[in-house]
């Protein structure tokens, strides 16, 4: 979970700097990417250009090109229109001024000046959040992430008002929408693990900020309530999303299916082309960015504090005395590390992390993580420590819990991963096709990551005592201290349990029944 949140959190900088790059960018009274300007080449356009189409001369339906039919007053036939292969100035903006995006991972470039001081500043707001760790990022979170909903509800009422928004909603939940894509393994692995993403299940940010609270602390309830907000956020987020994009189809006279866009595109060349014919359109622009910017700032956080969690729990006196050296230490070499993602080639570096770390990665790291909670340690083992927490509950309360845990999302998460396996294709961005090594590269950043698994079982097992089958059974039991990490909540919870030496029952302090049957 450290390495893989350690290559995300990478890339996911870079993310957070093209949205401080556009933010700035907005601050002017006609947006740069409004129009096709002098960066634009003879392929940019707002509207669709007609190549040829068929009309009638003389009596005769003849087929000519557009010039010819326009200079001889004559009109296309109803569906009989070619269009030329044209880009929205969003799209070359995002291209050529943005990224100054080179023809493909081969070709590195030079680094571009202007996204490397965003990476930078990100890079600076983010070690500011965290220089007292949890107690500091605590606070900014209240604004980062309770902010994002207003703007949205901004956006959401904004392009609930315009023409085609209801076009775009069809798109997104009605009769418009594209059901087939639910036959592909790569629609399913995306959706794992966006939902994996969003609620960083199998990062070990749930393990890493959890460990901050109070041992008596809800965690069943936190889990639904944090479930439910968050699939409530998408759908809401999707309304405001694809209710501009509806009116961006309108105004460009084209269907809604060529100008939604997915990944970066939709963030950084659909949206903000639809952001550019609203009306004040800087004012939008800049609500948008800013949340872009406050969402991704949650995420890195989270990140982050997964990494100086883990330092803090390998060396917590270390972490005490040098906590600010030691953040800033580290977000001085991610950021170095980061300066290959703002090369002319840094968008495809970006992508390669994406899919392979955050995609593959986290797929493995989860199944993985089921399997050794549910069949190593032991599912109801699991349960009786969260009782400890929450208090005991009845058999019916865990029978849904047991029904997931042991059965459905071990068999749904390995389908899936064997699914998307089976199906595995050479990642592409946009176009442009990886090389063989790029996808060598991006299958070496996800053994680099779990490899550490079976090297750390191998060196436990070797490091036990009695034969293999002795070694395999003790690695894969608790040892008898095991137990919450302070001393009273080991005694809070009392057991009566017969001593079978006096025969006499009393209460004796337990962690749990399976501590006292290894005493």
């Amino acid at each position: 979970m450290v390495m893989i949140s350690t290559f995300v959190t990478i890339y996911y900088n870079v993310i957070i700097a093209y949205s401080l790059y556009y933010l700035f960018a907005s601050f002017q009274k006609v947006l740069p990417w409004s129009d096709c300007f002098s960066w634009a080449d003879e392929f940019c356009s707002k509207t669709r250009i007609v190549s040829d189409c068929n009309a009638t001369l003389h009596g005769e339906i003849i087929h000519a090109n557009y010039t010819f039919i326009t200079s001889n007053n004559l009109t296309c036939l109803n569906g009989t229109m070619n269009y030329k292969p044209v880009q929205f100035p969003s799209e070359q903006y995002w291209n050529k001024v943005t990224l100054q995006r080179s023809s493909g991972l081969d070709e590195t470039g030079r680094i571009v000046w202007y996204l490397a001081l965003c990476l930078l500043l990100s890079w600076i707001i983010v070690a500011a959040a965290l220089f007292k760790g949890i107690k500091s990022s605590g606070k900014v979170v209240y604004f980062t992430a309770l902010f994002p909903y207003v703007i949205l509800l901004i956006l959401l009422v904004r392009g609930a008002t315009l023409e085609g928004a209801l076009d775009g909603i069809e798109y997104y939940i009605g009769s418009q929408s594209n059901i087939t894509k639910l036959m592909e393994a790569e629609v399913w692995k995306d959706a794992a693990t966006q939902i994996f993403y969003s609620l960083s299940v199998a990062w070990g940010g749930l393990v890493a900020l959890s460990s901050y609270n109070r041992f008596h602390n809800n965690c069943y309830s936190d889990a639904i309530i944090v479930c439910v907000t968050n699939c409530v956020t998408s759908i809401f987020a999707g309304f405001a999303i694809f209710s501009i994009l509806g009116h961006m189809a309108f105004v460009s006279e084209r269907p809604v299916s060529e100008v939604v866009d997915s990944g970066f595109e939709l963030a950084f060349v659909a949206y903000p082309e639809a952001l550019s014919k609203l009306p004040v359109s800087p004012l939008w622009s800049f609500l948008f960015f800013f949340m872009l910017l406050l969402l991704g700032l949650d995420s890195q956080f989270a990140t982050i504090e997964t990494l100086t969690t883990t330092i803090q729990d390998i060396s917590p006196r270390v972490m005490r005395k040098l906590r600010l050296p030691v953040t800033l230490g580290l977000c001085a070499l991610l950021f170095l590390l980061g300066l290959i993602c703002v090369t002319q080639a840094g968008i495809y570096w970006v992508n390669l992390i994406d899919h392979f770390c955050a995609g593959w990665g986290i797929l493995i790291s989860a199944v993985l993580e089921i399997i050794g909670i549910v069949y190593i340690y032991g599912g109801n083992r699991f349960i009786e420590d969260i009782e400890m927490m929450i208090g005991k509950k009845s058999r019916f309360f865990w029978l849904w819990w047991r029904i997931c845990w042991f059965c459905i999302t071990p068999m749904l998460l390995m389908a899936i991963l064997i699914w998307s396996l089976a199906t595995f294709s050479s990642p592409t961005y946009g176009s442009v096709l990886y090389p063989a090594w790029g996808t060598a590269v991006g299958w070496c950043m996800i053994i680099f990551c779990v490899i550490w698994i079976p090297i750390v079982a191998i060196v436990k097992i070797f490091k036990a005592e009695g034969n293999l089958v002795q070694r395999l059974v003790s690695c894969c039991r608790p040892a008898a201290n095991w137990g919450p990490y302070l001393e009273r909540h080991r005694g809070e919870r009392y057991s009566h349990i017969v001593d079978p030496k006096k025969k006499k029952e009393h209460e004796i302090p337990t962690v749990s029944a399976f501590v006292y049957k290894q005493q």
